[in-house]
Formats: C-alpha cells, structure tokens, sequence
C-alpha cells in the first residue's frame, strides 16, 4: 500500500540564495509551495515580484523583519508568531531588523 503522506527534511529540501536570503523550498505541487527563509541581522533579500495566482502567507517564526511592497511604498513589520497575508501579484522584499537570525515560512497557494 503506498503511503499518503511525505516527509521533506531540510537536506532535501531545494536551498538557493536570494540576495541575502537563504531559501529552503521543501515542496512544490499544482496547489501550493512551501518553504522558509533565513535571513542574518541586517540582511536583505531579494525582491519577489509576486505571484500571478497565488495569495501568499509569511508566518515569522524567529526573529524581526520588515516586508515591503514597492507597489504602495508600504512596510510591514512583523515579529515571532505574526503572519501577514500577500495578495496575488504583489511584489515584496526582507529586511532583517532584528539581533538575531529571522525566520519565515511561507506558502503560496493555489500556486505561485
């Protein structure tokens, strides 16, 4: 009988840098990508430019950073345990404001 469910531990995970940003995707499928960012104090990621389809959830699990939207020159600030919501094609980019590494998941569903 095949197995319903799927373990993706970090070192199968997809890693890459975004700018600043290390980036480990552990899936992607037709109906949403998940993974999570770790950026050092003072650190910048690069800028995602949004997702035509996708709403996008950032869920800061460590850590202080800022979320910008270039489209509205706004700034979210966000701590552990806040979540903020990114609609569909809206671009964003990491700063780490913080003392100590952040870290952020993120999912995008139906797909990015």
């Amino acid at each position: 009988m095949e197995k319903l469910g799927k373990i993706i531990r970090p070192k199968d995970a997809k890693v890459f840098m975004d700018e600043q940003e290390l980036v480990r995707e552990y899936l992607r499928t037709d109906k949403i990508t998940f993974g999570v960012s770790r950026l050092k104090p003072g650190a910048v990621g690069g800028l995602d430019t949004g997702h035509a389809e996708a709403d996008e959830v950032f869920f800061c699990m460590q850590g202080h950073v800022l979320c910008y939207f270039p489209e509205d020159d706004t700034y979210y600030e966000l701590e552990t345990g806040d979540a903020l919501l990114i609609p569909p094609a809206t671009g964003h980019k990491l700063f780490n404001i913080g003392e100590e590494d952040a870290l952020i998941s993120w999912s995008c569903a139906p797909h990015p």
